[in-house]
């Protein structure tokens, strides 16, 4: 008799998956996407306006945002690929040595896992014959002591190339947003600053599709970061740029 099956003679609804009425929030290419895309076009916007601060020619600001955009998408595809495969590896350790645990001492594994209904108001006698019922297989008894007592589901972790490829094409996308009017020929800074206010702020509204934040107010305040990190790079550039050469 399954969880779903004592629920419902309970008197409850039976539980739908999770997967059917929730985002999927793993973060396996979303959030390096998100970060990416973001991170390049602020990162890059504002390597380029502080190179325009610094009163230097289009054809450094091109080579400039060329740099900054190659470079940078090297180094969010390296450090999210470490990140993830890093966390993979430690998950993948703790779930051996839960595998190794239940091998061990399966009573002592299942009156755990009994302990952790009884601790959620389970009726002490249902909650021990659940844990058994779901004990019975030994991989499923490692998938639910996974998830009841590290959080993760071992069947849907992170990929690092997955969240790599995401961060690097994305980060491209996001860098090469302001750096576009300059390789079609502009010769200020006014047209790549309006593309990229443009960007910042429909990047925003993107992450508030899949948050409970408004369009409007993720974009603007994404918008409102963007506009201070460029003033900051431009000012600084303005600065010093006539005692550099």
């Amino acid at each position: 008799m399954s969880a779903t099956t004592l629920e419902t003679e309970a008197g409850q609804h039976p539980r739908i998956p999770a997967a059917d009425h929730h985002r999927d929030v793993n973060g396996g290419w979303l959030r390096p996407a998100v970060f990416g895309a973001v991170d390049g076009l602020v990162s890059n916007f504002a390597l380029m306006t502080g190179v325009v601060g610094g009163a230097a020619s289009n054809g450094t600001v091109i080579l400039t945002g060329l740099a900054g955009l190659v470079a940078g998408a090297c180094s969010m595809a390296a450090g999210e690929y470490t990140s993830v495969a890093s966390q993979s590896e430690l998950v993948q350790a703790e779930i051996e040595a839960e595998r190794l645990e239940l091998s061990r001492n399966p009573q002592g594994e299942l009156a755990e896992l009994a302990q952790v209904y009884i601790a959620r108001g389970v009726e002490p006698e249902l909650a021990h014959e659940v844990a058994r019922q779901l004990s019975a297989d030994p991989e499923s008894a490692l998938e639910v002591h996974a998830r009841e007592e590290l959080g993760i589901d071992p069947n849907d972790l992170p990929s690092p190339l997955v969240a790599a490829s995401s961060s690097f094409l994305c980060f491209a996308l996001g860098a090469l947003l302001p750096l576009l009017p300059y390789l079609l020929g502009a010769t200020t800074l006014l047209p790549a600053l309006a593309l990229a206010a443009l960007g910042l702020f429909a990047c925003g509204a993107v992450v508030a599709r899949v948050t409970a934040r408004s369009w409007w107010f993720s974009g603007t305040r994404q918008l409102v970061l963007g506009a201070a990190a460029a003033g900051v790079t431009y000012l600084l550039g303005w600065l010093i740029g006539g005692h550099v050469g």
